[in-house]
């Protein structure tokens, strides 16, 4: 049995529209977008094409142009006039279909184009000036990037459909994953089939996610002064993940380290990449949540667990370790299944601690997590409670919510 994420089915209900919006695919690498895509449009007329992918040689003349497109080799850069003369052709191939019937065309990676959004916007105006029924697709898994390009030149023509790492029913689901197997190896699909021989699964992960994140979405996407510091931040904040810890104590740990203000560039970077997110204290107050000491959180547990040098056997028997793991988990899949307006941060006044604080409007949740087996209720639930009398709190773990029916809801459920 074929196992389809929720986004295949929402997607096939804009498809299933009219075009009125440019639909957008993002997310961190390797969590689905093109396997999602690609499933839904077996059932439809389309074309999909990839930046990374060569294309044939056409000339561009047949469609009322001059000039001929150069056959791309694999691995070369498209230009913009890659995107025109594949949107011509889906145009043509749309308009040679019977009356109602939808064509969809895909770009994957498109972020890579200079000036994408600006030839996307001349084409997609003149389609809908037309009533073109040709709905447009664009995949991307550099948030940051795509984002830019849409607001500046795309506002109000698109839709997004954001897809994050995998969550613990997916993976258990689809591959059969314990629990204590989804808190080490992680949310990433393609490396599922890889845990029964660890070796090769840090490759994969080593080689197909960390070093492409970094090096392809990152480095050569934005500009990035000290690429080694960046690096070492990102095996840094792995390693201190489920910590508070100040931007002063991680510069004294890296070297080069500059200053704040580009750690926490950084560390924004890191984080629109999917990677380790830094959380900011909650305080009810904006211009102290802004000054706070980060809590980091890598956004995939499968990160922390490739770079500390455990394997599956000796993680689960230091209780420290995995009390770490636990709780990483639960920062991410928090962070992974947010709303739009839904927010995750920490609490912390000396000597107490909050692991998350989880708020939408006026809604306030504070939650602990517990990996233990002795329970006791955490004073700092109770010292939060204290200045805050509308939240609710919640624990997980032992005492409280399990965690596997914890990680079995989104982010949303919990603050209901």
């Amino acid at each position: 049995m074929s196992f389809e994420r929720p986004h295949a089915d929402r997607l096939r209900e804009r498809l299933n529209e009219f075009p009125t919006f440019l639909i957008v695919v993002v997310g961190p690498r390797q969590v689905g977008k093109s396997t999602m895509v690609r499933s839904v449009l077996k059932t439809y007329p389309h074309r999909f094409v990839a930046t990374d992918k060569p294309y044939e040689t056409s000339t561009l003349q047949s469609f009322g142009m001059s000039g001929t497109s150069r056959y791309a080799v694999p691995g070369a850069a498209p230009t913009g006039e890659w995107i025109v003369e594949h949107w011509l052709r889906a145009r043509a191939e749309a308009q040679s279909l019977p009356e109602g019937q939808t064509y969809i065309l895909a770009m994957d990676e498109i972020q890579k184009i200079p000036r994408w959004s600006e030839i996307v916007k001349g084409l997609w105006d003149e389609d809908r000036a037309a009533s073109l029924n040709l709905h447009v697709i664009l995949l991307g898994s550099s948030p940051w990037l795509m984002q830019q390009g849409l607001s500046e030149s795309l506002a109000g023509r698109f839709e997004t459909m954001t897809m994050s790492h995998w969550s613990y029913p997916e993976m258990q689901e689809a591959f059969d994953l314990s629990l204590d197997e989804y808190l080490y190896f992680g949310g990433y699909p393609g490396s599922a089939p890889l845990i029964r021989d660890e070796p090769r699964w840090r490759s994969y992960i080593r080689g197909t996610l960390i070093q492409p994140n970094i090096e392809r979405d990152i480095l050569q996407m934005t500009r990035v002064d000290k690429p080694a510091l960046l690096k070492n931040l990102f095996e840094l904040g792995c390693n201190y993940s489920g910590q508070i810890i100040s931007y002063t104590k991680l510069m004294g740990q890296l070297q080069d380290a500059g200053n704040t203000v580009t750690l926490a560039h950084y560390l924004n970077l890191l984080g629109q990449a999917g990677l380790l997110q830094g959380l900011s204290k909650y305080a009810g107050e904006q211009h102290r949540q802004r000054s706070s000491s980060p809590k980091l959180n890598a956004l995939n547990t499968s990160l922390i667990s490739v770079l500390s040098g455990y394997t599956f056997a000796e993680a689960r028997a230091d209780r420290s370790h995995w009390g770490r793991l636990v709780e990483s988990a639960v920062g991410a899949h928090l962070f992974n299944n947010l709303t739009d307006n839904c927010q995750v941060q920490y609490w912390r006044e000396s000597p107490d601690e909050v692991d998350f604080v989880l708020h939408n409007g006026n809604q306030l949740l504070a939650i602990e997590v517990k990996s233990g087996k002795s329970f006791a209720k955490p004073k700092g639930l109770e010292r939060f409670s204290s200045h805050y009398t509308h939240a609710r709190t919640l624990i997980v773990g032992e005492g409280g919510v399990s965690l596997a029916e914890f990680l079995s809801y989104p982010t949303s459920h919990w603050l209901e």
